[in-house]
């Protein structure tokens, strides 16, 4: 039998979590909840991480993580400005036809920083802020750092973050 790396069970928890969290945010998802649907223990979990907080940290950084290097990947050998605009905006509908639980963890993420307002908590919110950030320094650059294209961008990504989290369709507000 293969043993499963850290690596690779951190990974899975990681996964668990974003599932887990994306359906009841970071309030109503119990960390029995995310052993269960990464197959490990609960203590074996807390081996992993140290408390439910790191999880949800490393949950959000991971699902924006995958959508900046979705933007990446699909504007990279694309010409700047409206062609890069379109292969994002193609690649990010796709990222969330196939994983909204991606967008849905970062809502939850913007949803406790919102709840716990500009005083709360500074380690979500300074990793949320973070993770945004980076986001849109990847977008901003591929649309050659034009800041009203820049803008417009994740405009039409708001409205489709809206559409998806109300379950419509990501073209329903054409």
């Amino acid at each position: 039998m293969d043993r499963i790396s850290v690596r690779d069970r951190r990974e899975s928890a990681i996964r668990a979590a974003i599932a887990e969290f994306a359906i009841t945010g970071y309030y109503g998802t119990s960390t029995a909840a995310i052993a269960k649907r990464a197959g490990v223990s609960q203590p074996y979990l807390f081996r992993l991480f140290p408390d439910k907080k790191a999880i949800f940290v490393a949950a959000l950084a991971r699902s924006a993580e995958d959508t900046r290097l979705a933007f990446e990947m699909a504007a990279n050998g694309v010409e700047r400005g409206a062609p890069a605009f379109r292969a994002m905006a193609n690649a990010y509908t796709r990222l969330i036809s196939m994983r909204p639980e991606t967008l849905l963890m970062q809502m939850q993420g913007y949803a406790v920083v919102t709840a716990t307002g500009p005083q709360g908590d500074d380690l979500i919110g300074r990793d949320v802020r973070a993770a945004w950030m980076r986001i849109w320094e990847a977008v901003h650059l591929a649309l050659g750092a034009d800041a009203d294209r820049t803008a417009r961008f994740f405009a039409c990504g708001m409205l489709g973050n809206t559409l998806t989290a109300i379950g419509l369709p990501p073209g329903a507000g054409k």
